[in-house]
């Protein structure tokens, strides 16, 4: 297990003390659940965090996240990589800053803190989806090993929301409480402990995702069970990096069923009327009928490198919006990659 900083042990008591303060009315809502205890147990034992991440995207430094991992065999926050596909506001005074310093208690902003020392954000995968349990903020994933929960920090939804259900493992009930009173299955906890991976149980989760934040040092060799990655990658530089960052780990390189879709068959009212052509547009400069993760990514890409070949689409930041828009929009609409297809 990573070695924690104070400011890790503050956030992770912080959020403890909170959940525990909630604990009674919790197992109050909990009334119905007479094996609460125990689901809580088996999560704990059996239950994965996945982070999601874009592996072609160009970090602080001017490596891909892909290469950034083959390097040295670390996941890093987004105030490290300058990477984010949620909120840009991983900065100082930014609003993620913000968020963190309510839901933390201040443990982050102290004197001498780091940024290396700031949560990495996933989410916690009950499900067992091939694609993990937040693909919103990215087509691969880092699974982690269940020893990782007890560092983590977890949110009812998203942390920007400022969620009333917030926990750790050691104080998981009002997070168990918000979880059944918005309809989910219990029996996917139940069945945590025989739960294998199927490439093909893709959950395509954008918005209801259980948020987890990881507290401490994410070093793939020790936290990490296995990187899952989109098919549309296989024979890229990308596919090479990541097989190099498994390699080094001593942990596997698996992959999901992947998404593609055709610009035609985008929903206009999903993410708007401007993102089919948009679309349209991003498969015809490089060739494609159909858009992928691969895709997404070479025009994210691009994007950083010559932002003017962009403009007649609108300011940089509208830009990105866009691309992320084609990604989600993958999430929910696309069908199992094929290549060629």
């Amino acid at each position: 297990m990573s070695d924690l900083s104070p400011a890790n042990a503050a956030a992770l008591a912080h959020v403890t003390g909170v959940a525990r303060a909630a604990a009674p009315a919790a197992r109050e809502r909990l009334r119905d659940v007479p094996d609460a205890a125990e689901l809580i147990g088996l999560i704990r034992a059996h239950g994965r965090v996945t982070l999601n991440f874009h592996p072609d995207r160009i970090a602080t430094g001017g490596l891909t996240v892909a290469e950034a991992l083959a390097a040295d065999g670390r996941y890093r926050s987004q105030y490290e990589t300058g990477i984010s596909n949620g909120s840009r506001s991983a900065f100082l005074g930014g609003d993620r800053d913000g968020w963190e310093l309510s839901l933390f208690g201040a443990a982050y902003h102290g004197d001498g803190v780091l940024s290396a020392e700031r949560p990495k954000y996933g989410a916690l995968n009950l499900g067992g989806y091939a694609d993990g349990a937040a693909p919103r903020f990215g087509s691969c994933h880092v699974r982690l090993r269940p020893e990782v929960n007890d560092r983590c920090t977890f949110t009812f939804h998203d942390s920007h929301l400022g969620p009333a259900d917030i926990g750790t493992m050691a104080a998981f009930e009002p997070l168990l409480a918000g979880y059944v009173e918005d309809g989910r299955s219990l029996s996917v906890v139940r069945d945590l402990p025989g739960a294998g991976f199927d490439p093909t149980a893709v959950g395509r989760v954008l918005d209801d995702y259980l948020e987890a934040q990881v507290h401490g040092v994410v070093d793939l060799a020790i936290d990490a069970e296995a990187i899952v990655a989109d098919p549309c990658f296989q024979g890229t530089p990308t596919e090479a990096a990541l097989a190099k960052a498994a390699a080094d780990a001593g942990i596997e390189l698996v992959w999901h069923t992947g998404f593609i879709l055709s610009p035609s068959d985008m929903d206009d009212e999903f993410r708007g009327p401007e993102a089919p052509p948009f679309a349209a547009a991003v498969c015809a400069r490089y060739g494609a009928e159909r858009f992928d993760a691969e895709l997404v990514g070479r025009a994210a890409q691009s994007l950083v490198r010559t932002p003017e070949s962009w403009a007649d689409f609108g300011p940089e930041l509208e830009v990105l919006q866009l691309i992320k828009y084609l990604w989600h929009t993958l999430v929910a609409f696309g069908r199992p990659y094929e290549r060629n297809a």
